[in-house]
């Protein structure tokens, strides 16, 4: 099975724009790893990730990323350059982010691995 790496991509970063969080669990394998500092490290887990994206988004409801710029790296792995503009719900301080996600896919087309670094 050949995957659409981008439509498979861009179908997970609308759904977070948006945070549809059946939608985003739906596209995560089980036993997923999540590595951001958006989330404070390192996670392991479809439901652990969950949880940690809800209460990011329950802080950052506002939050809107773009991709800039994409790469095919191998049939199931692709990275993308973002930017994020997001208010911290506690503070009221507006943030600004970039940096660099790769996604990796199972032969399914589930999210099995994410790394976001910022830039």
């Amino acid at each position: 099975m050949t995957l659409d790496l981008l439509a498979l991509t861009s179908r997970y970063h609308e759904a977070l724009n948006h945070y549809d969080e059946a939608t985003v669990k739906a596209m995560f394998a089980p036993d997923a790893v999540y590595v951001s500092k958006g989330v404070n490290g390192r996670i392991t887990g479809r439901d652990a990730i969950l949880t940690a994206f809800t209460a990011y988004f329950h802080e950052h409801p506002d939050q809107y990323a773009e991709d800039e710029g994409v790469e095919i790296l191998s049939p199931s792995v692709v990275r993308f350059a973002w930017r994020l503009e997001a208010t911290a719900r506690s503070t009221g301080k507006r943030i600004t982010r970039r940096g660099v996600e790769t996604v990796t896919y199972t032969e399914d087309g589930l999210i099995s691995h994410v790394e976001v670094i910022d830039a």
